[in-house]
């Protein structure tokens, strides 16, 4: 393994050329911010050519060649709790496919590793959304558990395994959006079962006070101007 910084390192089984690991890695960690990866195991990525998984049960191996679409895998985590390996397959894909499944990998992380001052904060707002009758979810994830959420009678929506479930779930999709949308200029698609904007931005806001972004990086727009303008200024 090559070390990025304390926190990670990596291996290229597929080559990567030395300009082009600024895009896969350094870019991608920089962004990240300190609270974020002060949450994080060690974290070890391998890019890797292809991934593998045989059938829906097998394990996921490292291939050459690539495998058939319905046994491609994109993305896969190992976590042993104070360490983390993560796999990514490369080629023939977009840097900017790569980059959401690694953010999303790393969501998935943290979402395992909440304390309360986050969780609190977080299910709280998920309830107020529930009484609100907030339609749609950040992504297919969330969206099936908020279903399985919505069909419990109303009373016990706002407690329990299945809001639990909804609120890991609702935290994993948004902390990914949240962590690409630092690092990258992304636009969320709108569509019949995506939150609306209004809440999204509500969300948002909460991750970047419970997660402020590392210098020189946003969540908004309006974020990057106010960091030049603070730049300008000194």
């Amino acid at each position: 393994m090559t070390v990025v910084n304390p926190r990670f390192s990596y291996y290229c089984v597929h080559p990567v050329a030395e300009e082009d690991l600024r895009q896969y890695l350094h870019e991608p960690i920089e962004a990240i911010p300190a609270a974020a990866a002060a949450l994080l195991p060690k974290v070890a990525i391998v890019l890797a050519p292809f991934l593998e998984r045989p059938n829906a049960k097998g394990f996921v191996s490292v291939a050459t060649e690539k495998p058939v679409d319905d046994k491609l895998v994109l993305s896969a985590a190992i976590d042993n709790g104070d360490s983390a390996n993560l796999f990514f397959t490369i080629k023939d894909e977009q840097v900017a496919d790569y980059h959401y499944f690694l953010y999303d990998e790393l969501a998935g992380l943290l979402t395992s590793r909440l304390t309360p001052l986050i969780s609190e904060p977080w299910q709280r707002m998920l309830r107020e959304e529930l009484s609100a009758e907030v339609h749609g979810e950040v992504d297919e994830r969330s969206w099936r558990q908020k279903q399985t959420l919505l069909r419990r009678p109303m009373a016990t929506r706002r407690d329990g395994k299945p809001f639990r479930d909804y609120a890991r779930d609702s935290f994993h999709d948004t902390m990914t959006l949240f962590l690409h949308g630092i690092c990258c200029d992304i636009d969320v698609e709108t569509g019949p079962r995506q939150i609306p904007s209004r809440f999204l931005r509500k969300r948002l806001e909460l991750l970047r006070d419970l997660f402020p972004p590392p210098e020189g990086h946003g969540v908004f727009p309006e974020d990057l101007h106010a960091t030049e303008t603070k730049k300008r200024r000194r």
